[in-house]
């Protein structure tokens, strides 16, 4: 496989896992750079973003993760996924998040945190944007800080819980939590997914990761592409992203590195799936086609070794 040779590579590659009570493919799309960045200087040509969606269900993807607080002055991820796949697949599985909520200022700040009656107006507000009648996932969003003294993680679960018997939304899954805070909430409302900082370099949560497994809940890593933590490498030479190794082994396989950070997320258990976010056409194949990639077992050494987990 060579890095841009994506025609014929689709989602179906990298498998699939069920979330809930829907089967996805295990390499889904993060939609928070549809829009552009707030601090970007423009942003994204809105046709171009809803070009992106498209081309991603195309290629299988059926899994797209999005939030209403993803937005920039005068772009909204929830509105181009609308505006994209209206009406909606059968098969596609939109998941977003609450708890946290943004101002319409530029900056990327929060506001503070919901309390759990809150809650049912953030669902609906993505509800709104999205031009559909209910939710198929529903993350709650823990561990920023801007939750404290709202209630606790049982709480909030517990919000979602009547609002799924409402009919809002059909799946409830956590975000950004401890192993002990997965464990609270699976003890109010069956959990369907987990969402935490994960990757190649950082690997503190293989707690979560292990919980998440042994009661068959998808585990999802967010910004695997953008951590990094500080390592040793032969002769004494600093390598903070484990740059060197993934460049020979991308090599090998006539890929990207990115390409092989996905690829080796993917291998790191049938319940963990991958949601790379991107705003370019091109990005995106790429993406996808690193489901097709098949590590080898001294592949996955070498890796493993950059940023051993505690």
């Amino acid at each position: 496989m060579t890095a841009y040779d994506t025609i014929t590579r689709t989602a179906a590659a990298a498998g699939t896992w069920t979330i809930g009570d829907q089967a996805v493919s295990r390499l889904g799309f993060g939609a928070m750079r549809l829009t552009g960045m707030p601090w970007d200087e423009r942003p994204r040509d809105r046709g171009a973003s809803i070009a992106v969606v498209r081309r991603a269900v195309e290629l299988g993807v059926n899994h797209i993760d999005t939030a209403a607080f993803y937005f920039v002055a005068t772009r909204s991820a929830n509105e181009i996924i609308g505006a994209a796949l209206t009406p909606f697949p059968d098969d596609v599985l939109i998941a977003t998040k609450v708890g946290p909520s943004r101002g319409r200022s530029s900056a990327f700040e929060f506001e503070p945190y919901a309390r759990p009656a809150q809650l049912r107006e953030q669902v609906e507000e993505n509800i709104r944007q999205l031009g559909v009648d209910a939710l198929g996932l529903v993350n709650l969003r823990w561990g920023s800080g801007l939750e404290k003294e709202v209630g606790s993680v049982a709480d909030h679960v517990g919000a979602l819980l009547e609002l799924r018997d409402a009919g809002l939304l059909r799946s409830i899954g956590v975000s950004n939590v401890s192993a002990d805070q997965l464990a609270e909430a699976n003890s109010i409302a069956p959990i369907a997914s987990v969402q935490n900082r994960y990757g190649l370099t950082e690997r503190a949560d293989n707690e979560v990761l292990a919980l998440a497994r042994a009661h068959g809940v998808a585990f999802v890593p967010f910004f695997s592409m953008g951590s990094a933590v500080p390592h040793a490498v032969p002769g004494g030479a600093a390598d903070v992203t484990g740059a060197s190794v993934v460049a020979d082994i991308a090599a090998a396989h006539g890929a990207t590195p990115t390409q092989i950070r996905l690829a080796w997320t993917l291998h790191q258990g049938e319940n963990v799936l991958a949601i790379p976010g991107t705003g370019d056409i091109r990005h995106l194949e790429e993406n996808i086609a690193a489901g097709s990639i098949r590590l080898t077992d001294g592949d996955l050494a070498a890796l493993d070794a950059i940023a051993p987990p505690a």
